[in-house]
């Protein structure tokens, strides 16, 4: 046997992508990084308004500041897969049209109504409805896009889940005030937009990278945003090194998780990797009740009972149906 030669047991002694990245631990912590990222997204819209001097009703500023966040998460995720593939990270020629038309559900839609929901109604019920997108994905997924077939899992997932939203809908927020479309309706069309995304997402990345996808939606989204809102009067005066600071983590939040769930897809069964998405919710209402001093409706009894209905109903849905279906969890 020659020097550079090894035995299999050698061979198997080494540490694979494949057996790091399906190890329960990495697992388990890279998830709930992922989810803490996507958790936090909502706290800190609300804190960037007040650091880059946004108005709630100022809609151009909203669009502007929204633009420039996810013109530099397309560029993270871009960089990411360029020094990944060795190469520039472009999309084929013939997926072009596929980014464009998931710019527009995936970024410049859901977050112009996301971006509004979350001006208007408190960071813990952003959370929790915004969780409704995996029942919306279900709904997507077997009515209008044919994935899948109806079953007694998702039934009682999803109906789980949508009980969660309504008892937490049911009468006004104590901080927040009455329901409104302007707050909890937008973040209700924000999920949906995001569910018709996650399914067009399953649809293209059948013949492209769905990182690439993501990467270049994100930035032309970014760039389109960017242009309605400067064009509309948006304006964004950063208070100091803070505000810029946080700017480039919440860039950071949709590059960072997406691209650590993907990879976590890639090496394990989806079934698996989706159903700690229960966890973003839950992460999402502690944050704001940290950040956002809003504990006094995240630790409510409408709240606590909301957040076990919804964290069940994506973990039943979740659950093993033979079914090989990409799932990203919306923040």
């Amino acid at each position: 046997m020659s020097g550079n030669e090894s035995t299999p047991e050698q061979g198997k002694s080494r540490k694979t992508p494949e057996t790091f990245w399906t190890t329960g631990t990495v697992v388990f912590i890279a998830a709930f990084i992922s989810c803490f990222l996507w958790g936090s997204a909502s706290p800190c819209i609300r804190t960037g308004y007040g650091l880059f001097g946004i108005d709630g009703d100022d809609t151009p500023s909203r669009i502007l500041f929204a633009g420039v966040r996810f013109t530099i998460a397309g560029l993270m995720v871009i960089a990411f897969d360029s020094i990944r593939k060795r190469r520039f990270s472009m999309p084929k020629r013939t997926s072009v049209p596929d980014v464009l038309i998931l710019m527009c559900f995936q970024t410049v839609l859901q977050y112009i109504f996301y971006y509004s929901g979350v001006a208007h109604t408190t960071s813990v019920r952003v959370s929790l409805i915004t969780a409704s997108g995996t029942f919306f994905s279900i709904f997507m997924a077997v009515a209008v896009f044919h994935f899948e077939k109806l079953n007694a899992v998702k039934i009682a997932g999803a109906v789980l889940g949508f009980a969660g939203v309504a008892v937490m809908m049911t009468g006004g927020s104590p901080i927040a005030g009455p329901v409104t479309f302007s707050g909890e309706g937008c973040v209700i069309m924000a999920a949906l937009a995001g569910s018709v995304a996650g399914n067009l997402t399953k649809i293209f990345s059948r013949h492209e990278d769905p990182v690439v996808l993501s990467g270049w939606q994100f930035l032309l989204g970014g760039i389109v945003m960017c242009a309605v809102g400067g064009a509309s009067g948006g304006r964004m005066a950063p208070s100091g090194a803070g505000a810029v600071i946080l700017l480039l983590y919440m860039g950071f939040i949709s590059a960072g998780a997406y691209t650590l769930w993907s990879v976590l897809l890639r090496y394990n069964d989806v079934s698996r990797i989706t159903i700690l998405g229960f966890m973003n919710p839950v992460i999402g209402v502690l944050l704001s009740a940290v950040i956002l001093d809003e504990g006094r409706e995240a630790f409510s009894l409408r709240t606590a009972a909301a957040l076990l209905l919804v964290s069940f109903g994506i973990i039943i849905s979740s659950g093993r149906t033979g079914k090989k279906q990409r799932s990203y969890p919306a923040e």
